[in-house]
């Protein structure tokens, strides 16, 4: 019978996000792709360090420790490496000792139809075109900041018994309706907007359906559950109630919040201890990969709002 992927969660890395490859896409982007396919295999038995994705996907693949969860999570590396120059990317994931052995091998092809067909519901990468196509598709993507020299170096033997994933409201768990009214009528219009519709629930963003997946899975676990969220928005009082109504009406469980109110993140994320930090905004994904993993979510094509 098929390797059935439904009822799993479906994790899509890129092999730039789940390691260093910062050296080889240097070469790639200078001395174009027959010279990085050529260090590539010289270089194939050399170890590559983690990426800024590692720790969430080892932190993930512990779910399928769990009695009952085997096979729950599955991890599929997404890359436009060819397949003989991806020898080095599985040594390291076999020395690593990462239960990933999938992958989708496109030698430059377009990546998203492959995201559709193997049902990902999470998809990461450093490669901003393939992202923004992702989330065109309605699928969560982020881009991860890969080449952040400043992020802690993270020791890839440690084992991690609970993963922390932190989401931005507008733009990510929910819509941008909201940002938009703020981006061209101002702060005392959004406030105002937020009040009037406190009861009514938002539409989903683009990490709803993801946020939701987990929520399940932690209800399903209850004690057991590895997982703990946060939302850290920019939003405050009163625009706090439409927030809290939309997950209630949703169902959805968010295990610590954070309204700043224009309070930098930075330090928040840090305290919380995220392996990963999605946000809209570059403005608040820089300095938040200062500190721990962060991806941008682009915005669906329509035209972004200016940064807030």
């Amino acid at each position: 019978m098929a390797y059935d992927l439904s009822n799993r969660l479906v994790i899509g890395v890129s092999s730039r996000a789940l390691f260093d490859l910062t050296v080889e896409n240097e070469i790639f982007e200078k001395d174009g792709v027959d010279a990085y396919c050529r260090y590539q295999t010289e270089h194939e038995n050399d170890l590559l360090k983690p990426g800024n994705g590692f720790s969430l996907v080892k932190a993930l693949l512990n779910i399928n420790k769990i009695p009952g969860q085997e096979g729950r999570v599955e991890v599929i590396v997404m890359s436009h490496n060819s397949p003989d120059t991806s020898l080095r990317v599985f040594n390291a994931i076999e020395y690593y000792g990462l239960d990933i052995t999938r992958a989708v091998l496109a030698s430059g092809a377009p990546l998203t139809p492959y995201l559709e067909a193997f049902k990902t519901d999470l998809y990461l990468s450093a490669d901003e075109s393939d992202v923004q196509s992702a989330i065109d598709c309605g699928i969560a993507a982020g881009i991860i900041c890969a080449d952040t020299i400043s992020t802690p170096n993270m020791d890839p033997n440690d084992e991690i018994s609970q993963i922390r994933i932190a989401f931005d409201g507008d733009a990510v768990l929910f819509s941008d309706d909201s940002e938009q009214i703020y981006q061209e009528k101002g702060l005392e219009a959004f406030e105002e907007n937020e009040r009037r519709l406190a009861k009514d629930p938002m539409k989903a963003g683009p990490f709803a359906k993801f946020l939701k997946t987990i929520s399940d899975l932690q209800k399903e676990l209850q004690e057991e559950a590895p997982i703990r969220t946060a939302l850290v928005t920019a939003r405050s009082a009163p625009s706090h109630e439409r927030v809290i109504r939309t997950l209630r009406a949703w169902n959805v469980r968010i295990d610590e919040a954070f309204f700043l109110g224009g309070i930098t993140k930075r330090d928040v994320l840090k305290a919380f201890g995220a392996h990963i930090f999605f946000d809209d905004q570059a403005v608040h994904t820089e300095p938040a990969s200062e500190v721990v993993p962060s991806a941008r979510v682009p915005y669906k094509k329509k035209g972004p709002p200016e940064e807030k």
